[in-house]
């Protein structure tokens, strides 16, 4: 939800992710000096329990809200977790946590206290009643509340524990291919065009850019310019979001199981002549939406090998398998049951099948 505080509670707001973030930094720190001399590392538990005599030296904490700080040590134990979790998996750039530099610590957290919505006012302690605007109603137990400040503007995240809402039951089941010309295709011969809003706001974005890079750095001038640049780019990032929700709502409403491609889209960003339109269809973020959607509702959703998808005929009881197949080539025959395929709802049918026999 947006918040729109005043001037003396934003200087609070700002102190805060300023505080937490030199905290952060500190605790990171102290991690990496006592693996380099005892040959482990100190556990957030252990930090959590010397906030309070980090207060007693640093006053400055004290006018932090304690479930704050503690969130602190905990969200870099997250951020470790993660950096031995692609370790594990093998990943080439595990990533280690890194320092955060001023302007890139965004947030805060009250876990478990220290905040109450009412009477559409935001109460957080050691800031003030702050006002909210409260567009949707909020469902189930507040769990944590978070702060968000995002290109010079405020955001309050509530997450709750709510019951899921399973829909009735759907037997229909089907397959979505991903593309770069139709963002999805389905089994059923529905096509979902790729609305490509960063290339219709190239032009804006290169305007801006040029300005950016034209102002003296350091000015006022250049700060003004570089928010108007940011503000444009989180415009581009909630039209793809909001049509990736459409999408995936529209999915699981419809059909009781859906198949995607297992697809690594990470190494497909690799392809320099394909990585903006791939990263401007967003395909990881339209599974992950229907994947979640999914699991709130009671439906399935199955990732299938997406090998020789577009290249197997898909007509039944046919095994041909074009290996000429080009990226340019959009249809063809099969030569063998003569059948003219879409090559996108080709895929779309081979992936439906394999998620059926699997």
């Amino acid at each position: 939800y947006r918040i729109y505080p005043n001037q003396e509670q934003q200087q609070r707001i700002d102190e805060t992710l300023e505080h937490c973030r030199l905290l952060y930094n500190r605790l990171l720190a102290e991690r990496i000096e006592s693996y380099q001399q005892f040959g482990h590392s100190v556990s957030w538990v252990d930090q959590a329990k010397s906030l309070p005599i980090r207060k007693t030296a640093i006053p400055d904490l004290a006018s932090i809200h304690s479930q704050v700080l503690q969130d602190v040590p905990r969200r870099l134990n997250k951020a470790y977790d993660a950096f031995f979790r692609r370790v594990k998996a093998g990943e080439e750039k595990p990533g280690f946590p890194r320092f955060k530099s001023f302007g890139r610590y965004h947030s805060f957290t009250y876990s478990q206290g220290g905040y109450v919505i009412r009477d559409g006012r935001l109460h957080l302690s050691k800031i003030g009643d702050v006002k909210v605007k409260l567009h949707r109603p909020i469902f189930g137990k507040v769990k944590t509340c978070t702060i968000i400040v995002k290109n010079g503007k405020y955001y309050v995240c509530v997450s709750c524990e709510v019951e899921p809402t399973l829909l009735p039951w759907s037997d229909l089941t089907v397959d979505v291919d991903v593309g770069i010309k139709h963002l999805a295709i389905t089994s059923d011969g529905e096509f979902f065009e790729t609305p490509k809003f960063l290339r219709k706001s190239e032009r804006k974005l290169k305007q801006k850019q040029r300005q950016v890079s034209k102002s003296k750095k350091g000015s006022q001038r250049r700060k003004k310019r570089v928010r108007a640049l940011a503000r444009l780019h989180e415009h581009i990032a909630n039209q793809r979001r909001d049509f990736a929700h459409k999408v995936s709502r529209y999915l699981v409403n419809t059909y009781g199981v859906i198949a995607f491609e297992k697809l690594n889209i990470s190494g497909l960003l690799k392809n320099h002549h394909l990585a903006k339109s791939i990263a401007d269809a967003g395909w990881h973020q339209l599974i992950n939406f229907t994947i979640a959607k999914a699991e709130d509702a009671g439906r399935h959703v199955i990732l299938v090998n997406p090998q020789s998808t577009s290249q197997d005929c898909s007509t039944p009881g046919c095994s041909y398998r074009k290996t000429d197949l080009a990226l340019k080539d959009r249809m063809w025959q099969c030569p063998e049951c003569h059948t003219i395929h879409d090559r996108d709802l080709n895929a779309a049918n081979n992936i439906l099948t394999r998620a059926l026999a699997g």
